[in-house]
């Protein structure tokens, strides 16, 4: 069984920064797209990034791009989002997601497997 699981959310201050971590298990990822998604209340699931099964296909939403970093560790089957720069507007709950398709979508519907997600919050 697939199982994801997030770490590294918390409370921090506009301008810091936070390591978000995710951890699969249940499968073999390494040709898997896995990616970041988050969802404030009251909106929807946004896509944040996402990396293809070449550690060198990443996408990032315009949002985010020059401030996050997504990566992975295809042996330990991890994915970091590395979140610099943080503004209020990035508080969130945020996502892991695996999408068993090579290619890189930004589209939640095409991921099949998600974690439970991790709080990000951002004061001003």
């Amino acid at each position: 069984q697939v199982q994801l699981v997030e770490s590294g959310g918390g409370l921090v201050q506009a301008g810091g920064s936070l390591r978000l971590s995710c951890a699969a298990s249940g499968g073999t990822f390494s040709m898997d797209t896995m990616g970041w998604f988050r969802q404030a209340p009251g909106k929807e699931r946004e896509f944040v990034a996402a990396i293809g099964w070449t550690n060198s296909n990443t996408v990032y939403a315009d949002y985010v791009k020059g401030r996050f970093t997504i990566s992975r560790d295809k042996a330990k089957n991890t994915v970091d989002l590395q979140m610099n720069s943080l503004k209020p507007e990035d508080t969130a709950v945020y996502y892991c997601a695996v999408d068993l398709a090579r290619w890189v979508s930004r589209i939640p519907a095409s991921y099949e497997y998600w974690g439970q997600g991790t709080q990000v919050t951002v004061s001003s």
